[in-house]
């Protein structure tokens, strides 16, 4: 007989919003819970139907896509996919009958809440950044509890337990060795190193302001960069080429061990969506470029949060250029007591037990 299922994790379509699922779960199996009796719901066109299974979790997708904010013929597809979503999410809530629903965001999650609402079953929601997300609003008045990751998040009966981060991140933050990081990297010993990384995709944006950069810096014998590109403009971006003894630059397509780039850096160049929680459990600091058409301006949000502990420089998208960058890292390059400080100021803010912090809340709303 299969076991009956405790736990229903609902919503994802993106990395950032499915890991921290994945490791609140991971972190309930560690407690005692089964892993047969924990289920995820998620996107069709997300990564779910690949992550789940290999973290040791089943799922179900379900059809759906976004819908654009300006009328197009494809919103009306969007929106019939959106009813099919819905209705298969009340189902599988009905058929699992969980003790209680975590929702991650995501059209998926809006459906497996609904559901939870009308069986009655306790719903958590989680939340990754500053502001809410549109499914986590449109349910937080149904909500028995709320795990968000920064103090002020506007949702009820909430519990700060930060973001939950990746085995491989949480792993670094607590035994960091940036020397292996950086033989690993074939990056050097003895030099400073300027991370730069913009999801996968990655951003022209930074891309271009990076750039120019690494040209006015190519004959700095003090400097390493690590360029992650992206998939989109790595194979039309070009690459400066700094004299033999210059500046040590890397250009990469993706980066496939954030955890030892980021134990490696010694400061980043970034945007500001769920891995400033990577940069704040690694202690690294950063100047953020929030991205500008993010949900409810979230990203500046974040950037925000995270400069007001004093982790971090805020430059909006609008005003960079290679000459702000340069000023702006150039000011935090020459002042390593600043970098130290503002280091610190990450670690101790760190929750790098998010995790179970959030599995705690998931409990505590299943027990009633």
């Amino acid at each position: 007989m299969a076991e009956r299922t405790w736990l229903l994790v609902a919503g994802g379509g993106t990395a950032g919003h499915l890991l921290p699922g994945i490791s609140v779960a991971r972190a309930l199996v560690a407690a005692g819970h089964d892993p047969a009796t924990i289920h995820f719901v998620g996107a069709e066109r997300g990564p779910e139907a690949e992550i789940v299974p290999a973290a040791g979790f089943t799922v179900d997708v379900l059809p759906g896509r976004g819908i654009q904010r300006r009328l197009t013929p494809a919103n009306a597809a969007a929106a019939l996919d959106l009813v099919k979503a819905l209705v298969r999410g009340v189902r599988l809530v009905r058929r699992h009958r969980p003790e209680v629903v975590v929702v991650l965001g995501g059209y998926a999650s809006f459906a497996c809440g609904v559901g939870a609402v009308l069986s009655r079953v306790p719903l958590v929601l989680l939340e990754q950044n500053k502001k809410a997300g549109a499914v986590n609003r449109v349910l937080r008045r149904f909500a028995t509890a709320s795990a968000v990751s920064f103090e002020g998040t506007d949702l009820p009966r909430a519990t700060v337990t930060g973001n939950p981060l990746r085995p491989e991140i949480r792993a670094m933050a607590e035994h960091p060795d940036p020397a292996g990081a950086r033989a690993s990297l074939g990056l050097p010993a003895d030099r400073t190193v300027l991370a730069v990384f913009a999801g996968s995709l990655g951003s022209r944006k930074i891309n271009v302001a990076v750039q120019g950069l690494a040209a006015r810096w190519a004959h700095r014998s003090d400097l390493a960069i690590r360029h992650v590109i992206g998939k989109r403009d790595f194979a039309s971006f070009e690459a400066p080429v700094p004299p033999e003894g210059g500046l040590v630059y890397q250009a990469v397509a993706y980066e496939d061990r954030m955890d030892l780039l980021l134990d490696a850096a010694d400061l980043a160049v970034t945007r500001a969506g769920g891995s400033v929680f990577e940069l704040m459990a690694a202690g690294l600091p950063s100047v953020l470029v929030p991205l500008p058409i993010a949900t409810r301006d979230h990203q500046l949000a974040n950037a925000q949060g995270v400069e007001a502990l004093g982790g971090a420089v805020v430059v909006l998208d609008a005003e960079l250029d290679t000459d702000r960058l340069e000023a702006e890292l150039d000011a935090l390059l020459g002042d390593p007591e600043r970098l130290a400080a503002m280091s610190r100021a990450l670690r101790e803010a760190a929750l790098v037990d998010a995790a179970e912090r959030a599995a705690a809340v998931v409990e505590a709303a299943a027990r009633g």
